[in-house]
Formats: structure tokens, sequence, C-alpha cells
């Protein structure tokens, strides 16, 4: 008995132990809950390509709302820069004494 006591303490045994065990639970346990996965991975996909979806329709509402922004800013930029054709003064040219 001491010498399982022994190699209980060794670190290296019990990180084999631990490996084994695991290597040998772990297909067993997919095998016995593959049947359960199946359907909450379905679900979980559903989900995700939903909400996906729903991101992408925010995305576009986002998008058309720069653009109408900017078309609204870029006229009254436009506006601002072009003087109203119904002044009857001559612009005045920079350089000339008249």
């Amino acid at each position: 008995m001491a010498q399982l006591d022994e190699l209980a303490k060794n670190d290296f045994a019990r990180g084999l132990a631990i490996g084994l065990a695991a290597a040998v639970l772990i297909p067993a346990a997919a095998v016995v809950l593959a049947p359960y996965w199946r359907p909450a991975a379905r679900s979980a996909l559903k989900v995700g390509i939903l909400a996906l979806e729903k991101a992408r329709e925010a995305g576009a509402e986002l998008a058309e709302l720069v653009e109408d922004v900017t078309a609204e800013v870029q006229e009254e930029l436009r506006a601002s820069r072009v003087p109203s054709r119904d002044t009857t003064e001559e612009p005045q040219v920079p350089g000339r004494g008249d």
C-alpha cells in the first residue's frame, strides 16, 4: 500500500490518471449525450441566425439614416456656397480697385 500512496502523491502519476480517465469518459459521455446535444446545438444556431438577421436589418437602417443626413448636410453646404442669383450687386473680385 505504501507504493500506492507514493504514486498518488506523485504529480506525474496523478496527471496521467486524470488524462486516462478523461480519454475514456469523455468519448463515452459524448455517445450518451449526443442525442441531447444536437437539439441544443440546433436551437443555439437558430438563435444566432435570427440575431444576425436582426443585426443586418439594424445596420441597413443605420446606413440609410447616415446617407439621408449626409445628403441633407451636403445640400445645406451647397446652398451656403452658391450666392443667390437674385442679388443686384456684382461679386467683388480681390485685386481690382473698382
